[in-house]
């Protein structure tokens, strides 16, 4: 029988442990009791037998935060992250992996990647050569996220690895966080360029990757693969404002956010888009407020960014309009609020005077 943590009683979104099952493993490694740091953390170690069950985000952000506590080990999610991969996606990987090529395989892993974890958005972008393959959490007030998006990137080195084979080399590793004391750990894994306070958790490569023919030619079996998720998706897809939310999370942090840009993706007019939404209680600003609530309190959080260019990234005309807008949403100003969650110990890192650097666009 599935179990799961953190269920949808207070309609908390939910996703598949298969990314963390690692974490006993891990805990093992680091010397630890998994059953012991599991149970201190509310969680019965038989939660991580079967990949197919399910915690919701808030839980797992807790979790990971625990355990890197416990362990005394402040990159416990990389390392729980190098250990996950296409395997972890279950039927969305088995998909991905029998792809004709790359790019299909990455268009089926953001297409579908909703069906793996609902509150979370897989976006791929190319532009000028280079190809950006990003993971972000948009649901709101989830704790541990420097640990979940070290876990995502190197996920995501893992996957393209999987696809690519062991010549495939990114050009930089991409973390919505504040750069942690020690990098080792990182350029061990990653090799490559870091930059951290970035706007989004994502791994930067060439574009030429995507035109790299798969080996998995199983045409039959990719199209039973396809019918049972395309199945999966009319049983359990999310509604369209949860769509919406989705896409207008990685559309914040591509600059693409307007209601046009956002009603193009779906192939409908601007005026169906807000139609729909009407249909559903909601509209189409009350959703790009939330999107941008959120993505202001993860950079607040995670980022020495100050208010006037956190307002430029969320396309605000100047930082009065963005102060006036989080004072709406929040009852106080960007600056305090800050300042408050730090006076608690909310902030994922110690805050310090590191800026991140422009993107190198070289290999």
């Amino acid at each position: 029988m599935r179990k799961s943590v953190g269920a949808t009683v207070t309609g908390e979104l939910m996703l598949r442990i298969g990314a963390t099952l690692a974490v006993p493993a891990v805990l093992q490694e680091l010397g630890a009791r998994p059953a012991q740091v599991l149970a201190e953390a509310g969680f019965d170690q038989a939660l991580f037998n079967d990949p197919g069950n399910q915690i919701s985000y808030r839980a797992r952000g807790r979790l990971l935060e625990h355990c890197a506590r416990a362990t005394g080990c402040p990159h416990f999610g990389l390392l729980v992250g190098e250990r996950a991969g296409l395997d972890s996606l279950g039927l969305v990987g088995l998909l991905v992996k029998y792809s004709p090529d790359v790019g299909t395989a990455l268009s089926h892993l953001v297409r579908y990647f909703h069906l793996h974890a609902r509150g979370a958005v897989a976006t791929l972008a190319v532009e000028g050569g280079y190809a950006v393959l990003a993971y972000q959490v948009y649901q709101p007030g989830v704790p541990g996220n420097d640990q979940t998006g070290d876990g995502a990137v190197a996920a995501i080195l893992n996957i393209m690895r999987a696809l690519c084979g062991p010549d495939f080399k990114p050009t930089e590793a991409w973390f919505a966080r504040r750069r942690p004391d020690d990098v080792e750990p990182y350029r061990k894994f990653f090799q490559v360029l870091l930059r951290f306070e970035a706007d989004q958790n994502a791994l930067v490569f060439s574009s030429s990757w995507l035109k790299r023919i798969l080996p998995n030619t199983d045409t039959e079996l990719r199209r039973l693969l396809q019918e049972q998720i395309g199945a999966l998706e009319q049983q359990h897809g999310p509604d369209f404002p949860e769509q919406v939310r989705s896409v207008l999370r990685a559309a914040l942090a591509t600059g693409h956010a307007q209601a046009d840009h956002l009603a193009a993706l779906f192939s409908i007019h601007v005026r169906t888009l807000h139609r729909r939404l009407t249909e559903h209680g909601t509209s189409y600003q009350q959703l790009l407020d939330e999107a941008r609530f959120e993505v202001a309190r993860q950079m607040l959080l995670n980022s020495d960014k100050d208010v006037a260019e956190i307002a430029g990234l969320l396309d605000y005309a100047d930082a009065r309009s963005f102060i006036r807008a989080f004072r709406r949403w929040s009852g106080t100003t960007p600056a305090r609020w800050r300042n408050d969650e730090a006076a608690t110990g909310r902030g994922n890192a110690r805050r310090g005077s590191v800026r991140p650097s422009p993107v190198h666009r070289t290999p």
